[in-house]
């Protein structure tokens, strides 16, 4: 009995720490997220024979074929076309030795699914009428995105999962597109992550470009309120992509923070560079801690005044959210952290 109750009390206990967080039950929602490797197919490809490898490759995957070939690859032109052939092979030429030093990361992506899944029931549960499609794994140049939303999916490339300590990354070319504070993230960790991030973005692309620096800020708050909902569970430094240094520092300096920006910046601006400053990719923030503080601590703000508003409006759903304007955000939410 007295296990009995002890079982009962931590399951309650359990259930209301969920409840308290607000994390819907979404067991029950069905979802399937079928994984297509792309990649398998493509570096099979017979150097020797490109013309019959592309053919196949358009057959086993006609959804995206067009997509890697025209967006990725940037050819245009028809399989039997010399140019496609060409550029087809020296990019197998050039990266097979890539792909063979990834794909043993990646042979079992059944940790990937189910992550995948668990994320796609949220996306439901929010947003009942939003078609899932497949994860689409791919190995294209390391300019290409880590996660794209196509007709067909997510595109997943390979190629920006390899894990931080990929020697490739640390080489001087990757360094001038890719320095460490981005390579950092590119680790098969952050996949579910940025494929949640592509569906919001999906779902509200941030139209936030040439306003200004607190309408900028709010509106990419928004889109990691909104990627919580899908990913609640999942640790704010893989959302975010901050250190959970950087997240700490940010939250015991959360009021600190905020009366810079009030105190030294017009948050109005249209400045590029200021606002460049504060919702840019970048090692650290001016003006701030450079061991501690994240660069693009704007966005990071703005999720916390997006969330101070929510807090007053309980019972409005996300989709509601994600629809009001950044002035009444600001202005209803009183924002004033200590």
């Amino acid at each position: 009995m007295k296990k009995t109750g002890l079982v009962l009390l931590l399951t309650l206990s359990l259930l209301a720490c969920k409840k308290k967080k607000g994390i819907p039950d979404v067991s029950d929602i069905k979802v399937d997220i079928p994984i297509e490797r792309f990649d398998r197919t493509f570096f099979a490809i017979d150097s020797n024979n490109m013309e019959q490898g592309l053919k196949r490759l358009q057959k086993e995957h006609p959804e995206f074929y067009n997509d890697f070939m025209n967006e990725i690859l940037g050819v245009t032109g028809s399989i039997s076309d010399n140019n496609t052939l060409l550029i087809t092979k020296q990019f197998i030429s050039g990266y097979t030795s890539i792909y063979d030093s990834v794909k043993g990361k990646f042979s079992n992506m059944t940790g990937l699914k189910k992550e995948l899944q668990k994320g796609f029931q949220f996306v439901k549960y929010y947003f009942p009428d939003y078609k899932i499609g497949k994860a689409i794994i791919y190995l294209g140049p390391f300019n290409a995105p880590g996660v794209a939303s196509t007709n067909a999916g997510l595109a997943i490339g390979l190629q920006q999962f390899a894990g931080s300590n990929f020697s490739v990354y640390q080489s001087e070319p990757i360094q001038q597109m890719f320095p460490s504070y981005i390579t950092r993230r590119f680790a098969p960790e952050y996949i579910t992550a940025n494929c949640m991030k592509a569906v919001v973005d999906e779902l509200f692309p941030d139209k936030s470009s040439g306003k200004p620096l607190i309408e900028q800020m709010i509106e990419k708050g928004k889109q990691w309120f909104l990627l919580d909902k899908f990913l609640p569970s999942t640790a704010d430094s893989l959302k975010t992509g901050y250190t959970q240094k950087q997240l700490s520092w940010c939250t015991e300096n959360e009021g600190l923070i905020w009366n810079y920006l009030v105190k030294n910046e017009d948050l109005n601006s249209l400045n590029p560079t200021t606002i460049q400053s504060y919702i840019g990719e970048g090692p650290f923030t001016q003006g701030f801690s450079q061991e501690l503080s994240p660069g693009n601590i704007g966005q990071w703000i703005g999720w916390q005044i997006v969330k101070k508003y929510m807090s007053k409006n309980p019972g409005m759903k996300p989709a509601e959210a994600m629809k009001i304007d950044a002035g009444k955000i600001l202005t209803e939410g009183k924002y004033k952290p200590k």
